[in-house]
């Protein structure tokens, strides 16, 4: 009997021992489950509880320097749809049909979609007003005892944003664009979306476990938080002048790889204008710009077809400005200039024979003109952009010192540009650059930078030996105008002295005037800058970039600028004859825009136009009077004695000793014809025009002779029938530029 009670207590002692274990264990799961799992299993119970709909941001307006809209976003609506209520409301077909209809969409897609075993599916983003509308008044129709009745249940509108562009293509390689998700794809969109895309809103609503609604009505609305906006260092004003003149120019010089052009404010490093030429519609970013790249891709299929379309939008997208690379040819040359003065290695009245050519270790190197340029002085080397006297001046330089202001220059480092996508740039290897390589690097051959690093290096020319950072954006504003952040202007770092800043300008004021650069000359606003003509890779393909690198005013200068023409296949490749004219029709306009006052010379002021006495109701014997120190001449037409009209009318600006017809009879007054002196040398234009009883007016260099240049555009044009007097403006090239 003893035996059994201690069994029986041994029993119940091992039970309890099991069940204090179990409770313990219980306990400890409890508790795991309270404080280490809590949070996680918190939030899957309110995942299977609510049904959670995002609302896009507002995403930042995107301004320019002057307050014009350049993007913003509109309020559209989001078609959202519930298949779990769809199926459970059994209207799928009636569904699929009046919205493959009213959104325009393949019915069997949205089909599809509304019937996967899901809670929530996206049919189409960025709706407008009207087709929302219409689905709207199918959630809240009236059915045939006329109660309002929901006849697409388990269908949502929420709100959500659409990019707008107003300007379409306008310095859509420097704002970018959006994705489906509202997220900055390319330019200022991508690289400041952390301050334009804001912070999305939330819906949250109850569901039960199928994920349907509930039968109570729970809803929680959380605001969207919108995004800063940007205001740009861009002028629209300016950047139209850009693109406008680059378009002309890629289709008059027959421009195959496309153009760029970047404008900056030379002491602030403000981007004023970027360009890059075809542009491309910022309301349509994924269509081909191209009809022939279009038609290469619809040629093809499958693979071929994807990797053709990526190809073609990426070169679309490209910013030649910051991403491209390119041998700067001899626009180079005013940096090696800047060089060798602060290095003291050569004087202004230095002298250099120039044979046509430079003997260089194994190499003979070529001067661009054949022959040579013959005995000449430094700064005439420079406006002759002679090879020779830079390949003797960049082996005064030194190997060692070129590479130290190639560095100093910026030229081996990134920009550090607001934008996305600036090429790292390669130089010669230490133990790579030899003689021949430092002999070539001197006029800007064998090596590679970008179109960005070039503008940023002259800034130190600009600025008195500092350089300036480049930067794209000015300032973040929220909506209601105040001011949350500034980018300031930043000085990089002193390179050159303020003397050899100064020295260099003059230098290349002078090659405006006197050398290759000539037809970048604007009377009165001092341009300065450089030409560049260089061979493309491999060489020998006939293949160049035309280029000029110019700022003005020279003395005092306000805003630098950058023009390349990749692969002109035209009458001419030369920078001095191509992009020289450009940048003059780009800064003419701009320095105009700016209000820059006029700084003209002695020469010009005697060149300058004259206003045309008025004399229009006088007396014949009154006439002489009137023009005696106008420095005109006057023809009278007729017998009257009264003038009773005169061609060009009172006012208009004559350049001097020209002539101005003065009728007496209205029937005297008859009409010419305006001749044709399109590539004809001065004196013939001349010869032409005058003979023609019209007047000559010679836009741009007035003192341009013989056998320099050729009229290249006149206005009125050809076969024009005008009165006698008539001004016709003739545009003059020079032709014996590099």
């Amino acid at each position: 009997m003893k035996a059994l009670n201690l069994q029986n207590k041994k029993r119940a002692f091992v039970t309890l021992v099991i069940f204090v274990v179990l409770l313990i264990a219980l306990l400890v799961r409890c508790a795991w489950i309270q404080f280490v799992n809590g949070e996680e299993l918190q939030i899957k119970a309110i995942e299977q509880q609510t049904k959670d709909k995002t609302i896009n941001s507002k995403r930042g307006i995107i301004y320019d320097r002057n307050g014009k809209i350049l993007a913003q976003s509109a309020s559209v609506e989001l078609v959202s749809v519930s298949p779990r209520e769809i199926h459970e409301a059994g209207n799928a077909d009636f569904v699929a049909d009046s919205l493959a209809q009213i959104l325009e969409l393949d019915r069997t897609a949205v089909y599809e979609k509304i019937t996967k075993n899901s809670s929530y599916e996206i049919i189409k983003r960025r709706v407008e007003k009207a087709p929302a509308e219409a689905i709207r008044s199918l959630m809240s129709a009236e059915d045939e005892n006329g109660k309002t009745v929901n006849k697409l249940k388990g269908v949502y509108l929420s709100e959500d944003t659409k990019r707008y562009y107003p300007y379409g293509s306008l310095a859509a390689h420097v704002i970018g664009f959006v994705g489906a998700d509202n997220q900055g794809l390319a330019g200022v969109e991508l690289s400041f979306d952390n301050y334009l895309k804001g912070i999305p809103g939330r819906v949250v609503t109850a569901k039960n476990a199928i994920g349907t609604d509930m039968p109570f009505k729970y809803e929680k609305y959380i605001n969207p938080e919108n995004g800063a906006n940007l205001v740009l260092t861009i002028d629209e004003t300016i950047q139209h002048f850009v693109e406008k003149h680059l378009e002309k120019a890629v289709a008059d010089y027959n421009v195959q790889n496309g153009a760029a052009c970047i404008v900056m404010n030379s002491k602030t490093g403000e981007i004023l204008a970027m360009a890059t030429y075809p542009s491309y519609d910022l309301n349509d970013p994924f269509t081909l710009n191209s009809a022939e790249a279009q038609a290469l891709v619809d040629s093809l299929t499958g693979e071929e077809k994807s990797k053709a379309y990526n190809d073609e939008i990426q070169k679309m997208w490209r910013n030649k400005a910051v991403v491209d690379t390119y041998e700067p040819g001899s626009t180079f040359k005013g940096i090696t200039t800047a060089m060798a003065l602060e290095e003291n290695v050569v004087s202004l009245t230095d002298t250099f024979n120039c044979t046509g050519a430079l003997q260089v270790g194994p190499h003979s190197i070529s001067c661009w003109k054949h022959g040579g340029h013959g005995t000449v002085t430094f700064v005439q080397g420079v406006e002759g952009s002679c090879n020779p006297v830079f390949m003797t001046v960049g082996a005064r330089v030194g190997n060692a010192n070129f590479y130290k202001y190639y560095k100093a220059f910026g030229f081996a480092e990134k920009t550090g540009f607001d934008l996305p996508g600036e090429a790292v740039c390669a130089f010669h290897s230490t133990e790579n650059f030899n003689e021949v390589e430092l002999a070539t690097s001197s006029f800007g051959q064998s090596f590679q930078i970008t179109p960005l690093q070039l503008v940023t290096a002259y800034s130190a020319i600009t600025n008195d030996g500092t350089m300036v950072r480049p930067r794209i954006a000015k300032e973040l504003v929220d909506d209601s105008g105040n001011v949350i952040q500034t980018f300031d202007t930043e000085y990089i770092r002193k390179v050159i002295s303020a003397e050899t800043a100064s020295t260099t300008r003059q230098i290349l004021e002078s090659v405006v005037t006197n050398g290759t650069s000539k037809n970048a000359y604007i009377p009165g606003f001092r341009i300065a800058g450089k030409t560049g003509t260089s061979e493309k890779l491999p060489r020998g393909n006939g293949k160049y970039i035309a280029s000029f690198m110019g700022f003005a005013p020279a003395n005092d200068p306000e805003v630098i600028g950058l023009l390349l023409l990749d692969e002109p296949m035209g009458d001419s490749h030369m920078g001095g004859q191509i992009a020289a004219p450009t940048f003059k029709l780009i800064f003419d306009d701009i320095l105009r825009y700016l209000g820059v006052e006029p700084q003209y010379t002695a020469e010009e002021l005697e060149t300058m136009d004259l206003p045309v006495p008025n004399v229009e109701g006088l007396p014949v014997a009154d006439v002489p009077a009137a023009f005696a120190n106008s420095g005109l001449k006057y023809q009278i037409v007729g017998d009257g004695e009264t003038v009773v009209s005169q061609i060009p009318k009172g006012g208009t600006a004559l350049p001097s000793s020209s002539t101005v017809v003065l009728y007496t009879r209205e029937t005297d007054e008859s009409d010419v014809v305006v001749p044709d002196v399109i590539g004809c040398s001065v004196s013939e234009t001349n010869k032409r025009i005058t003979n023609s009883n019209l007047n000559i007016r010679i836009s741009g260099n007035a003192e341009v002779q013989d056998g320099e240049a050729v009229a290249s555009s006149q206005s009125p044009p050809s076969g024009t029938l005008v009165p006698k007097g008539t001004v016709v403006t003739v545009e003059f090239k020079y032709i014996n530029v590099h």
